[in-house]
């Protein structure tokens, strides 16, 4: 059984990378959620899957670790809002530019501001007056 969740967890893992190197923006949100459920089932067959008894109970070395189970549960929250966050942030990537490759998204945000190159050349007239050091 173990066998079969660490190469469940080994696939997942290979799919969540394989797909946050994507171009297309929809792929790299699905790939963290797949990654992260990946790295959720790790930590979770980490704590052994074989447990027999009670987790409060004294039974000995084959019952479940209940730590691992208590991180993943955790882990399961936060990787819920990051999903979430990520898909509000695919909605508004896509509402301003249309486009959903990450190339063409970084593009449009390496490009410098259209002020910026008239704000360097002209300069307003109180600004030196603020710099110079004062006696």
């Amino acid at each position: 059984m173990e066998w079969m969740a660490a190469v469940t967890v080994g696939g997942l893992a290979g799919l969540g990378l394989w797909m946050l190197l994507d171009r297309n923006l929809k792929r790299v949100v699905l790939g963290i959620g797949v990654l992260g459920n990946a790295i959720n089932l790790g930590v979770f067959t980490a704590g052994r899957l074989a447990g027999n008894g009670a987790a409060f109970a004294n039974v000995g070395a084959a019952a479940a670790n209940p730590l691992p189970q208590a991180l993943v549960l955790t882990a399961i929250v936060i990787g819920f809002g990051l999903f979430v966050f990520a898909l509000a942030l695919l909605k508004r990537t896509r509402e301003l530019y249309g486009d959903r490759s990450t190339d063409a998204v970084s593009a449009v945000t390496e490009e410098p501001a259209p002020d910026w190159q008239a704000g360097q050349e002209e300069e307003e007239p109180g600004s030196e007056e603020q710099r110079e050091p004062r006696p």
